[in-house]
């Protein structure tokens, strides 16, 4: 059995479940996330303010499920209450990024900056113009869009310079080393 599987779901007070057959919706004060699972295999039910997943049988494809969708509800749960955010850092000289409008403006070395469409379910936050914050409910689109965002231009090994997560570091190589000519 999974160990994920088994821990209860709790749900926050502001938090509005709806569970029908095969579908499952969590509507909170962020907004309304939808998701369809296989309910041949788990079934969810809700007790005491806290959901429980259950599987139907002992089967591999069963059990991997189980896991899986425990954890998916947990992120709509959390997502639909308090968000999810992931924060980038620019780093290089003249690295730099501004909001137009909705979309983002990225100048990272290259000849025209780069504009960045802002997806549906998503904002962005500038507090500098070395640092964007991608906000959103969906955890996975958040963590997409940044990756999205970190792919323009990742960080290089030798000077470390291009787009990295705050909290990520980066793995420095040492350069060539001069060689000494005698004549």
């Amino acid at each position: 059995m999974s160990r994920i599987g088994k821990k209860p779901v709790v749900i926050p007070e502001n938090v509005e479940i709806k569970i029908e057959k095969g579908s499952f919706r969590a509507k909170g004060k962020l907004g309304e996330l939808h998701m369809d699972f296989d309910s041949e295999a788990i079934g969810i039910t809700e007790e005491k303010g806290r959901l429980l997943v259950r599987p139907f049988s002992g089967s591999k494809e069963t059990r991997s499920k189980y896991g899986l969708y425990r954890s998916l509800i947990q992120n709509m749960v959390t997502g639909v209450s308090s968000g999810f955010s992931k924060s980038l850092k620019f780093v290089g000289v003249g690295y730099r990024v501004n909001l137009k409008g909705s979309d983002l403006e990225i100048l990272v070395g290259y000849s025209n900056p780069v504009i960045f469409k802002k997806p549906e379910g998503i904002t962005f936050e500038v507090p500098d113009n070395t640092t964007i914050k991608v906000k959103g409910i969906d955890r996975q689109l958040v963590g997409e869009v940044a990756s999205r965002i970190r792919r323009i231009r990742p960080p290089e090994p030798y000077k470390g310079k291009g787009i990295r997560y705050v909290d990520e570091t980066v793995r420095r190589k040492v350069g060539k080393a001069a060689v000494s000519t005698k004549a």
